[in-house]
């Protein structure tokens, strides 16, 4: 993994944020029409969204490197490292359709894309073996993200994410004779004892979706 140019990268456009505040003065257009189920607090609803956006984007190293780290540690690699190269090249190289955006306004698209990567492969193996492959629960983080990305786009992006999991899991990739030993594997207290030391970082955020509204 190439988790330290993902950071460089990140650092980059961190910089060129303090220098621009393009993304604060874009979520400051966007705030008024989110969808209501997003909740900010009252008090300084544009620093917070600005923060969930940058504590979003720095998350995705992190993730990696946490998924590699287990996945050694509980012998799956051969499995995970596939999934966690394609995230990472979301950043390194991505795809055409991000050409023009630069910034913390770009590394929110690709950061969705490798959020939203993790969660379809999560949704897959799931369906397969009855638990996901990374269990941190980004769903909420990628719906705000999704909203703030723009529908549009983000659907497109979903598309691009949809493609790239086509490409790399189908059905022959779970009817091998490895995956009953993976299955025990996945379900080991080695793999829970070791993804309970990364609590899920998407609680941490300070933005909340309310997807159920209360009743009268």
């Amino acid at each position: 993994m190439n988790t330290a140019a993902l950071r460089e990268q990140i650092q980059r456009a961190h910089q060129h944020e303090s220098s621009t505040g393009h993304l604060r003065r874009q979520l400051e257009t966007q705030l008024p029409h989110l969808h209501p189920a997003i909740l900010l607090p009252e008090v300084d609803a544009q620093g917070v969204m600005t923060r969930f956006v940058a504590a979003y984007i720095d998350q995705v190293p992190d993730l990696l490197d946490a998924a590699n780290e287990v996945a050694r540690e509980a012998g799956i690699e051969s499995q995970i490292k596939p999934v966690l190269k394609i995230a990472e090249q979301f950043f390194l190289q991505p795809p055409a359709i991000m050409a023009g955006h630069e910034g913390l306004d770009s590394l929110l698209d690709e950061a969705y894309l490798a959020h939203r990567l993790v969660e379809e492969v999560n949704d897959l193996y799931i369906t397969h073996f009855g638990q996901p492959l990374i269990p941190l629960d980004t769903t909420v983080a990628n719906l705000i993200a999704h909203q703030l990305i723009g529908e549009t786009f983000a659907n497109q992006l979903d598309e691009a994410v949809h493609h790239a999991v086509d490409a790399m899991l189908n059905e022959e990739s779970f009817a091998l004779e490895s995956v009953e030993a993976y299955r025990e594997k996945l379900n080991s207290p080695d793999t829970d004892a070791a993804w309970k030391r990364w609590p899920c970082l998407s609680r941490q955020l300070g933005v909340e979706l309310e997807l159920d509204q209360p009743a009268a």
